[in-house]
């Protein structure tokens, strides 16, 4: 009995020696990390300089600057061991190689739009690879072509357009200030998607360092990734260095428009009558639905919607097509603005008329707020009655804008499989609900009640939106939808909210990934996992 107690004591402690020793294995090293990077970057970049840790005075204004959700900026959040600031592509790819060899994870920034802050929050020891600094343009207007660099925001791209050309454009983001690594490998929607379709449907190459730190481009990564990173996003199969991108052709002048009216004033007619109209008209024409609650004198409150509009065209033109085809809006001369389409991208972007358009270089968004967003995807008419539930929403919820735009013209002519973005034909209009707060509202500590209003808004428009699943888009990021854990990429949980961001395209994207980074490196809370040997029979 003594003897046999003593050998499972001597098992045990040779067990808990294991453990521990797999344990030391497995850890983090943050001082080997750094010193990895330097043997595996260009040395006439040194990467010691782009490097910042929290002991570096600029770190959290580095790492605050570009988190646009102050909602991520909660008491618990964790802050990254390291933020890698690079300067040159080796730097990236030191990151990569470096990490995985001692265990942290990387996440990706660019422009830090994501909605729920995945691209600089994670719940393991993780660091930053910020590619903001990484933002040239390289446009050849005899090829009609540019490479556009992962730190470069869509602002900027606009503006280097429009130092080349003014009959040339591209049909990508609203916001100027997003970052055009991640924005594209979303999908990349704006005011000429029904023109030519979204971001990634004019991308003809793209450049992406894979799991081992290798630089590809679409030759080497193959068809299969090249589609996958095309609205699958691209940070689940490595990371966007560049964009190669087809610039498209565009008026010399265009004309804009934004018409406005009330509940008092017939908005629920017209908003029904927009939704059988605006995914049928012409191509050239965009006309967003953007409903808002407004003080309507005194203490009485109401809806206003804004009909804002995109034509590639003049005025003349408009009009009589707006006659014949949506004569209900009532649109006037005066409401219609004829301009340059680089100066059209600034009217999308709320900047008043005559604004320069050197606005477009400043690169860092400025009005941050508390917020929380959601996304759907409407295949039928939302009838008077469902409009109505929506107005009611509305006004129980003090700051929530709702757009709504509409598909039909390119996006109907794209079939659902041709890249990983899935959400084409037999959509009216996609609709982004985002409820914003400040800090005179509460702040981070009003952020329950005002995520559980954003929730009850969606609830409230479920009988109306598509279902089974309930379909969203990707770069409206919502955990609501489903997540894994920072370090754990659960496949049957991914399966729910893959289907809701890609549809029957997830298990392509899982075999992709599989192919790609096996060993899923990349990941986060919606990454997409490979697809595993028993689900591949």
């Amino acid at each position: 009995m003594k003897a046999s107690i003593s050998t499972i004591f001597i098992v045990l402690i040779l067990v808990l020696l294991s453990i521990s020793l797999v344990a030391s294995n497995n850890s983090v090293d943050f001082d080997s990390f750094v010193g990895c990077l330097p043997t595996h970057s260009d040395p006439s970049f040194p990467i010691a300089d782009v490097i910042l840790t929290p002991n570096n005075s600029s770190f959290e204004y580095i790492y605050q600057l570009r988190a646009n959700n102050l909602r991520i900026f909660l008491s618990t959040t964790s802050r990254p061991v390291a933020i890698i600031t690079a300067l040159h592509p080796s730097h990236a790819q030191a990151t990569v190689v470096c990490a995985k060899r001692y265990g942290f994870q990387v996440r990706i920034r660019s422009g830090g739009h994501d909605f729920e802050g995945l691209s600089y929050t994670s719940g393991v020891p993780f660091v930053i690879l910020d590619m903001f600094n990484l933002h040239s343009i390289d446009i050849d207007m005899e090829s009609e072509t540019a490479w556009v660099q992962a730190g470069a925001t869509t602002g900027e791209l606009y503006y280097r357009i429009a130092e080349k050309s003014n009959v040339h454009g591209f049909p990508s983001g609203v916001c100027t200030t997003l970052g055009i690594g991640g924005h594209f490998s979303g999908g990349g929607y704006g005011f000429l998607m029904r023109k030519y379709g979204l971001s990634i449907d004019n991308v003809i190459d793209a450049q992406l360092i894979d799991a081992n730190g290798r630089i590809r481009n679409r030759e080497s990564m193959g068809e299969d990734v090249f589609w996958a990173i095309r609205g699958g996003g691209t940070t689940s199969f490595g990371i966007i260095l560049s964009w190669r991108v087809k610039l498209v052709r565009v008026p010399p002048m265009v004309t804009v428009f934004t018409v406005q009216r009330t509940l008092e004033q017939g908005a629920t007619e017209l908003a029904y009558r927009w939704q059988q109209v605006a995914p049928k008209l012409p191509k050239d024409l965009f006309i967003r639905l953007q409903p808002q609650p407004i003080n309507n004198g005194g203490n009485n409150r109401t809806v206003s919607i804004s009909f804002i509009g995109h034509f590639l065209g003049k005025t003349d033109e408009l009009i009589q097509l707006m006659n014949t085809d949506f004569p209900e809006l009532g649109l006037q001369r005066s409401d219609c603005l004829e301009i340059s389409w680089v100066e059209s991208t600034l009217y999308w972007a709320g900047f008043p008329n005559g604004t320069s358009i050197d606005e477009l270089l400043n690169r860092v968004q400025v009005d941050r707020s508390f917020s929380k967003s959601k996304s759907d995807y409407y295949k039928a008419v939302i009838p008077k009655q469902g409009l109505e539930t929506l107005w009611e929403a509305l006004l129980d919820i003090k700051d929530i804008f709702v757009q709504m735009n509409p598909y039909g013209g390119r996006m109907e002519e794209i079939s659902d499989s041709e890249t990983a973005f899935a959400h084409r034909g037999g959509n009216l209009f996609m609709v982004l609900y985002g409820v914003t707060w400040s800090e005179s509202d509460g702040g981070i500590d009003a952020a329950g009640r005002y995520v559980q209003l954003s929730r009850r808004l969606y609830g409230a428009m479920a009988p109306y939106a598509s279902s089974r699943p309930r379909e969203a888009f990707l770069n409206y990021r919502d955990l609501d939808i489903g997540s894994n854990e920072s370090g754990e990429t659960d496949f049957e949980v991914a399966k729910e909210y893959g289907a809701k961001y890609f549809k029957n395209n997830f298990i392509r994207l899982t075999r992709v990934k599989a192919m790609i980074d096996p060993e899923n490196f990349f990941k986060n809370e919606q990454s997409i996992p490979p697809l595993p040997v028993r689900a591949s029979h």
